[in-house]
């Protein structure tokens, strides 16, 4: 995988360079009328969804926490409080996620955020050689390996994802 110069940079772009982590970018022309961030970059550069990790912003008991799943399924709350060593955990208000992130919704990198948070990826990551999550701006992804991610962002892995209705995990 090729080192990328920080085109554009963002906080996540401008963490992999100084970690000195090799990443691939994918730009991409992001749609403003598509309904789900994740699924448009996925078509965009012709990726499969389970390849493409969503970052989601929670409230585990009053703090809030990243949790990293494939765009091609959904996110289990109680696995996601349970991997926190939680009861509960809900949706965090986008508001307070851009805040807290420094990103905008859509445009959320579990890199280089503004203020950390406890970060969970889920464990299918693991069977993969390299994964894309949002790069810090809506039409950019960021290529790199399941253990850079999980080193960058202190994560734990665990199942905390679900596959779609009508789908199956690999």
């Amino acid at each position: 995988m090729a080192r990328k110069n920080a085109f554009q940079g963002t906080p996540a772009t401008a963490a992999l360079t100084a970690a000195g982590v090799p990443f691939v970018l994918h730009p991409y022309i992001h749609d403003p009328g598509a309904g789900s961030y994740g699924a448009e970059a996925a078509a965009a550069l012709g990726i499969d969804p389970s390849k493409v990790f969503k970052t989601l912003m929670l409230d585990v008991e009053g703090r809030l926490a990243v949790g990293i799943v494939p765009v091609s399924g959904t996110l289990d709350l109680k696995a996601m409080a349970a991997a926190l060593g939680a009861k509960k955990a809900s949706m965090a208000d986008p508001a307070v996620a851009q805040r807290r992130t420094g990103y905008v919704v859509g445009g959320i990198s579990p890199l280089g955020q503004r203020l950390p948070s406890p970060t969970v990826l889920d464990s299918s990551a693991l069977r993969l050689e390299t994964l894309l999550v949002s790069g810090g701006r809506r039409g950019l992804d960021i290529e790199l390996a399941p253990a850079d991610l999980i080193r960058l962002t202190d994560a734990v892995s665990a199942p905390i994802g679900s596959p779609a209705a009508g789908s199956s995990r690999p």
